[in-house]
């Protein structure tokens, strides 16, 4: 099992910066990628950004140039950096962790964090 604790969400004005956190506990070890999935009001919730144990970065073409991703693998944390926000970017944002054990996948949520981006 592993929990996950999203932190930093908040309400920014289009073409500001914001930094998203996440904490991940429990069976860490079996952590096999980390990453952020958002869901905006009315639609499906979809890939922001992932990276995986070999560091290895992925980037929907909506955010990529734009958000960042990292990976503290001491820490158990990462972390999604966010310039040059547009009012499309407002959704809730959900850490999530892929775990690998005895070659079965789980992929685990955090509970989200709001992100409001006015124009």
């Amino acid at each position: 099992q592993v929990a996950l604790v999203e932190s930093g969400g908040g309400l920014v004005q289009a073409g500001g910066s914001l930094r998203l956190s996440c904490e991940a506990s429990g069976s860490t070890f079996s952590i096999n990628a980390m990453g952020w999935h958002r869901q905006a009001p009315g639609k499906q919730r979809e890939l922001v950004a992932s990276i995986n144990n070999s560091g290895f970065k992925n980037y929907a073409g909506s955010v990529e140039g734009r958000f960042t991703i990292s990976r503290d693998n001491t820490k158990n944390t990462v972390t999604l950096q966010m310039n040059s926000l547009k009012p499309e970017d407002t959704a809730v944002y959900y850490c999530n962790a892929y775990t690998v054990v005895d070659y079965y996948g789980t992929n685990y949520w955090g509970k989200g964090t709001l992100v409001t981006v006015s124009s």
